[in-house]
């Protein structure tokens, strides 16, 4: 009996006598991308805010995941675990504290004003106080030098100065502890001093 010309073969062909494709799974992988980055986003913010308030050791991985609202074990999936995260956060900072334009006006109000506001970051932080985690404490001292001390050690370099590194980490050393004393506010006159009235004595200093 020949064969019914409706039925297919047990494998169907186009017309080109080629198989024709399996079908696509119908799966939506697009808003679980997108849930993803939402979720390492927040972590990312969460991580951040915590490391300025409370510092990196006294920051816990579930302290993040409940500021975040995402489970603490998503730290480890999205970027290896808590240290990792830390350096994703110094990354984030794109050079937020940078002194490379410390000598003008308008930028050292800033960052006077940014750790006013924030709190200090965690490279701010390394320069007074020591991580305990060896990747954390490395990360942020690489990053110290690159955004603050390197900028002033560079400047004293095009003066042929002698003793530029030292000055460049003890004019590094009085900005962050002016930053950290006006944050603490036991020094009253300090805390409640005016960016704009600090920038002419921090000059004089840089000077």
């Amino acid at each position: 009996m020949p064969p019914n010309p409706r039925q297919p073969g047990p494998a169907a062909r186009d017309p080109r006598g080629t198989h024709a494709p399996a079908p696509v799974p119908t799966g939506r992988p697009e808003p679980r991308r997108r849930d993803a980055a939402a979720s390492r986003e927040r972590l990312l913010t969460a991580a951040g805010e915590l490391f300025a308030e409370r510092g990196y050791d006294r920051t816990t991985a579930r302290d993040i995941g409940e500021r975040a609202g995402v489970d603490p074990s998503m730290i480890a999936r999205y970027f290896g675990g808590k240290a990792q995260l830390f350096i994703a956060v110094l990354n984030a900072e794109n050079d937020a504290e940078s002194f490379a334009d410390l000598f003008d006006d308008a930028r050292l109000a800033g960052l006077f004003e940014r750790i006013d506001r924030q709190g200090p970051g965690p490279v701010t932080q390394v320069a007074v106080r020591p991580y305990d985690d060896p990747a954390a404490q490395a990360a942020a001292a690489e990053e110290l030098d690159r955004r603050i001390v390197g900028p002033l050690r560079e400047h004293f370099a095009e003066r042929d100065d002698e003793q530029g590194a030292l000055k460049a980490e003890l004019l590094a050393a009085a900005f962050v502890g002016v930053a950290l004393a006006r944050r603490a506010g036991t020094l009253r006159q300090l805390a409640a001093a005016d960016p704009a009235d600090l920038l002419p004595l921090v000059h004089r200093l840089l000077r």
